[in-house]
């Protein structure tokens, strides 16, 4: 399937430049490049997503520690670091 992009004058001129400059062999590994990265943004940001969803479900059935009980925890474990 072929595509045609309109990228703007800014990007247009920074893809030219990377291919000019030999980063990149032409304008579409360029563009395949930046989807690509777009694509494993988004498979990072939905792995986040899922994570926080999870927390905030463990918070909703009290499955969590506050901060002063992690702190006497460690004091246990460590001992006061006073």
């Amino acid at each position: 399937m072929a595509s045609s992009v309109k990228l703007g004058e800014r990007l247009e001129s920074y893809v030219d430049e990377l291919v000019q400059k030999g980063r990149y062999g032409s304008r579409s590994e360029v563009l395949r490049e930046g989807v690509r990265l777009i694509h494993e943004r988004e498979a990072w940001l939905e792995m986040v997503q899922a994570q926080v969803d999870e927390a905030r479900l463990d918070v909703a059935a009290g499955r969590f520690q506050t901060v002063s009980e992690l702190r006497a925890e460690m004091r246990d474990l460590f001992g006061d670091p006073r």
